[in-house]
């Protein structure tokens, strides 16, 4: 206790309560900052409010996709779920869903649900994962590539279907995920517009809570009144519509969404696709991209584009989105410290 009593404790609040206010005030100056690049970027290209227009204007130029879909123990929504990527608006694109080992039905259903049958498909084994044990396909939906492996995570099943997956532009999301019918037409744009440079672009999530669902589709758009849901619709907006519009605008990006993302697939295979046994498998991509493309001193754009939407749920209880917190606060401290070395190094520009 003597010991205790030597401090100045009346000084030491002074100073706390110092760093706490000078702390808050950079980090609204931050997102003042955010608000005017994002302000500025949304003014100058606004979204083009009609899919057809976009479809006359990218159709011919538009390249092919691979979207792929890990699932995991998905049997209650997995056939509707995919029913809505095959209803997607977009000219040339594949479905590859890969069974990640799943402890329920997920195979079978896909199978009766899609008349699967077992097909012979060449791959290299370009990234590692776990064994695949199958690959199945429909004569009456070409497109559809179901893919059963063991279990290995979401980033090992994405490796698997990486390595599946022929076509050159990646979109990775999850099973449980619902996009927008024409998001694959407007997240591809930069690609057309910039094909040289651009090597991943991501697009906007949004929560589906208090939302109408209908045969895969968000039919009417709600507002959820569970007080926790509500409060993560307008830091989902922020986030979004503000900061990655913002970091995209300076060339800083280095997250996008695992929900809703696509990717280059020569660069992502160059990087060794997604590292196995992360927590945050999506941001370790990108700034594993950042670093590789810096490195090798190659002109390179990674983008956000606002209009493409991919609606998630949203946890509505304590606990959930406690774990969920904690499982993206440990993804980002694992990627920063597994690249360590770029932090302010002069080598990697804004990004470091």
């Amino acid at each position: 206790m003597s010991a205790l009593a030597g401090f100045d404790w009346e000084q030491i609040a002074r100073w706390t309560a110092l760093a706490i206010i000078l702390v808050g005030l950079a980090q609204n100056a931050l997102y003042l900052i955010q608000l005017l690049i994002a302000g500025r970027a949304l003014s100058a290209d606004p979204p083009v409010r009609r899919s057809a227009i976009l479809w006359r204007r990218y159709a011919d130029l538009a390249p092919p996709i691979s979207l792929l879909s890990p699932a995991f123990n998905e049997e209650m929504t997995i056939v509707q779920s995919v029913r809505s990527l095959l209803s997607l608006q977009y000219p040339s694109y594949e479905v590859v869903v890969i069974n990640d080992g799943s402890k329920d039905s997920t195979l079978q259903r896909l199978i009766d649900g899609f008349d699967l049958k077992p097909v012979s498909r060449a791959y290299d084994l370009a990234i590692d994962h776990e064994p695949i044990r199958g690959v199945y396909g429909s004569e009456r939906i070409p497109r559809l590539v179901v893919v059963d492996k063991e279990n290995g995570g979401k980033a090992d099943a994405l490796n698997a279907g990486i390595n599946i997956s022929r076509a050159p532009v990646l979109c990775s999301m999850d099973a449980d995920s619902i996009l927008e019918p024409d998001s694959l037409l407007r997240a591809v744009r930069p690609f057309v517009e910039d094909p040289g440079r651009v090597i991943a672009v991501g697009g906007t999530v949004r929560l589906a809570n208090g939302c109408t669902i209908s045969d895969g589709r968000v039919t009417k758009i709600g507002v959820s009144r569970n007080p926790l849901a509500l409060l993560q619709t307008v830091e989902y907006l922020r986030a979004f519509l503000m900061a990655r519009l913002a970091w995209s605008r300076i060339g800083a990006l280095t997250i996008i969404s695992g929900a809703f993302g696509l990717f280059r697939r020569e660069p992502v295979l160059q990087v060794g696709g997604y590292t196995r046994g992360t927590v945050g498998e999506d941001m370790e991509l990108v700034v594993k991209l950042h670093r590789y493309m810096r490195r090798e001193k190659r002109d390179y754009r990674i983008a956000y584009i606002p209009e493409p939407v991919c609606w998630t749920e949203a946890p509505e209880s304590l606990r959930v989105l406690g774990r969920q917190r904690a499982r993206w606060h440990r993804g980002s401290l694992e990627t920063f410290f597994r690249h360590l070395g770029m932090f302010l190094n002069p080598r990697y520009g804004r990004v470091g």
